[in-house]
């Protein structure tokens, strides 16, 4: 039997055993299903429209369907991812309570950067970086606070998979981390949420890009001290195996750090005989921004 990590075990007992709310912990938790059927009347449209286009993968009139996950002739894996969406769907308790998730403002207006010539990229949050987000990324990745990990799982739920994207045509780049933020921080938080939306959307992480050791870390610095800080931050270590590429980071505040991380790839051709020899690129975030 696989052996479950602290924070892993800490995240079932909240979404399983625990039934109060992860963040207010009066009021029991709502399961994910039953908020997005009921969303907040300030992001009903947007919900439904974000809704769909998740749906749209796995549902069985539609076209992508015959090459999702769950697609009856698939393999032993999607099997199995079925019948684990199914247990979730019928056993938890959700994280956080329908007051709780409505006081938050989920999936803020997308926003874009220039990677290339002609090329953007587009930037998805799930929320904006203010309280108790702030706090709970805050203490998540300068302390290790893995009893704030629930409420930054429940925000990874609200980002919608993306249209056309599934586990064989699409993959997920974490931003990664230096090997000196690594030793001296004992973790990789970015990698820990990334495995976690891996697990959400049902698309594989991979790791073929590392950051180079000689910047310093982004906070307190201004875009343009950023965009030059970041100058060839990335260095790839094998070409993408596909060519949807979801990049994604837990805060964008000016989106700079993504931006490099897409600049870096974009350079690269596709490894296939096509005329369309470039990879799409979209980018994701946990946060970002203040609403206030």
């Amino acid at each position: 039997m696989r052996h479950l990590a602290p924070y892993q075990t800490g995240i079932w007992l909240a979404e399983y055993i625990n039934l109060r709310c992860q963040l207010c912990a009066v009021y029991r938790s709502t399961p994910q299903a039953q908020l997005l059927q009921n969303p907040s009347s300030s992001n009903a449209r947007l919900f439904s429209q974000n809704s769909l286009l998740a749906e749209n993968a796995s549902h069985p009139l539609s076209s992508n369907y015959l090459f999702s996950s769950n697609h009856p002739l698939s393999s032993d894996r999607s099997f199995s991812t079925s019948i684990r969406k199914r247990f979730n769907s019928r056993f938890s308790s959700g994280l956080l309570c329908a007051s709780c998730h409505s006081s938050l403002t989920w999936l803020p207006k997308p926003f874009e950067v220039d990677i290339a010539a002609g090329m953007t990229l587009t930037i998805q949050a799930a929320t904006y970086y203010d309280y108790p987000m702030r706090q709970a990324i805050k203490a998540f990745k300068r302390h290790e606070d893995m009893t704030k990990l629930p409420l930054l799982l429940h925000a990874i739920r609200q980002l919608p998979r993306p249209h056309g994207c599934h586990h064989d045509n699409s993959v997920i780049v974490a931003m990664p981390t230096t090997d000196e933020r690594l030793i001296k921080r004992g973790f990789d938080p970015v990698s820990i949420l990334a495995a976690y939306l891996s697990k959400h959307w049902d698309i594989p992480l991979w790791q073929g890009i590392r950051r180079v050791d000689d910047t310093v870390s982004q906070q307190g610095l201004s875009r343009a001290e950023r965009l030059t800080n970041l100058d060839n931050a990335f260095a790839l270590i094998e070409p993408p195996p596909v060519k949807r590429l979801l990049l994604f980071d837990d805060v964008a505040t000016t989106g700079a750090s993504l931006q490099a991380l897409a600049s870096t790839l974009s350079i690269y051709p596709v490894p296939t005989p096509n005329a369309n020899n470039k990879y799409h690129l979209f980018a994701y975030a946990l946060a970002h921004g203040s609403q206030l």
